[in-house]
């Protein structure tokens, strides 16, 4: 194994891209934070303001329409602004639009229609502003300062983050809830994204090379075998390309098939586990909680394994093994947690899915990064973009699925399609980097 040039020399000793890394981890907790609490306060906005599950579904529609809408224009956007400012506009829109979602007329001062579509379109809008926020991060951030081929890990880490997040968010708003009531745990949350957007600005910075605090020797390790940034000019037009090669476009279709059981999950597990399990709300809000921890171990064990199995066996080969042994595993477990008769084996089977839908989180990202090489904002606004359109659909198709079918063929449904997910990883080549022609940064 090559030394690590920032292990040695006197000034060769910083680690500022963890410290980078550390910001996107919390970036990633407070963005998920405040786009789950929604799913949470479910049950209390149906007994407060008396809307049916179909008009819920509505609402958390909205938010994952305006987020697959905007990735690619928000990967686009983040190639051109930076991660720095980017993330910052992201943060700052995301908590004034959490205190708007608190701030919704009551059934006593507006109809339901009316109520119903104010928070479609302020959750559209929160769907908007933070879809940029993973492209930026893990597509620019992470390809800016972390060493090429070994970008799995940080991207492992980013997905901790956002199911810490999600694990946090149970127990928090629920607490936060039965205190304040339901608009009060997001009139109290939106702050942490106010406040983590001045920490990002002013400790952030676009690229190792423009931080006063990176040593020469951290500089050489993240730059060793990569080609320069391109400059603004030439990063017109790349979409063309981008949404022209088909490798993006397997890896996408591919994590809109993963991401049909993560929206499962993210939208409806604690109504499951509350109005069709029985749970107690703060026991649903525990094992909630539970659910997102396992998924972080998943993940950051995902980015291990990615880094691991693409520096032994090469990008071709490495980055399928672990998306689609992952895929199929939560598939067999899904469709176990559906149909089990105890809601305590339902529910460990259902996490265990869970994680391990997961761990296949950073090979998407990780792939999509090698194959988009110095346009990874903008590959991976692509990927992301299919990932969550899938959220948009799901949401309404579940709570159908479940007035026709019943709650265990809606839960299993996710089952085949995850298994789909995995069979699309047979043609995928993350050896192949995106290739732009001359005329299209003309």
């Amino acid at each position: 194994m090559a030394a690590d040039p920032t292990r040695s020399g006197p000034a060769a000793t910083t680690r500022v891209r963890w410290l980078i890394l550390a910001l996107i981890v919390g970036v990633s907790f407070v963005a998920y934070v405040l786009r789950t609490n929604l799913s949470i306060v479910g049950p209390a906005m149906i007994a407060e303001l008396g809307i049916s599950e179909i008009q819920l579904g509505l609402v958390l529609s909205g938010f994952t329409l305006g987020y697959a809408l905007f990735q690619f224009p928000g990967g686009v956007f983040g190639d051109l602004v930076g991660p720095r400012l980017a993330v910052t506009l992201i943060l700052v829109a995301t908590g004034l639009l959490t205190l708007a979602t608190g701030l919704v007329p009551s059934v006593e001062a507006a109809s339901i229609t009316v109520i119903v579509g104010l928070l479609v379109v302020v959750r559209f809008l929160v769907g908007m502003v933070q879809a940029p926020v993973f492209p930026v991060m893990t597509g620019g951030m992470v390809s800016n300062w972390f060493p090429v081929a070994a970008w799995g890990w940080p991207n492992g880490l980013s997905s901790t983050g956002l199911t810490l997040g999600g694990a946090a968010t149970g127990p928090l708003v629920v607490w936060l809830m039965l205190r304040f009531g339901w608009r009060g745990s997001f009139l109290l949350t939106a702050p942490l994204a106010l406040a983590l957007a001045a920490l990002w600005w002013w400790t952030t910075r676009d690229y190792p090379a423009q931080h006063p605090a990176v040593s020469p020797g951290e500089q050489a390790l993240v730059d060793a075998g990569r080609p320069p940034p391109l400059p603004a000019a030439a990063r017109k037009g790349v979409w063309k390309a981008a949404l022209a090669n088909p490798d993006l476009l397997l890896l996408t279709a591919s994590y809109f098939c993963m991401n049909y059981v993560f929206y499962l999950f993210f939208n409806w597990f604690f109504y499951y586990l509350v109005e069709v399990r029985g749970f107690p709300v703060e026991q649903a809000a525990a094992l909630s909680a539970a659910q997102w921890i396992v998924g972080a171990v998943g993940a950051a064990l995902g980015g291990l394994l990615c880094d691991r199995m693409m520096q032994r066996f090469g990008p071709r080969w490495g980055a399928r093994l672990v998306p689609a042994f992952g895929l199929v595993a939560s598939a067999v477990l899904l469709a176990g947690g559906a149909w089990a008769e105890s809601p305590g084996l339902a529910v460990g089977l259902l996490a265990a899915s869970f994680g391990c839908n997961q761990i296949t989180d950073p090979g998407f990202w990780a792939a999509t990064i090698a194959v988009g090489d110095r346009h990874a904002g903008s590959a991976t606004g692509i990927l992301n973009t299919g990932g969550n359109l899938v959220g948009f659909a799901g949401a309404l198709l579940v709570p159908a699925a479940a007035r026709v079918f019943g709650w265990p063929w809606a839960m299993a449904s996710g089952a085949l399609v995850a298994l789909l997910g995995a069979v699309l990883w047979l043609w995928i080549r993350a050896d192949r980097p995106l290739v732009v022609p001359a005329a299209a940064g003309a």
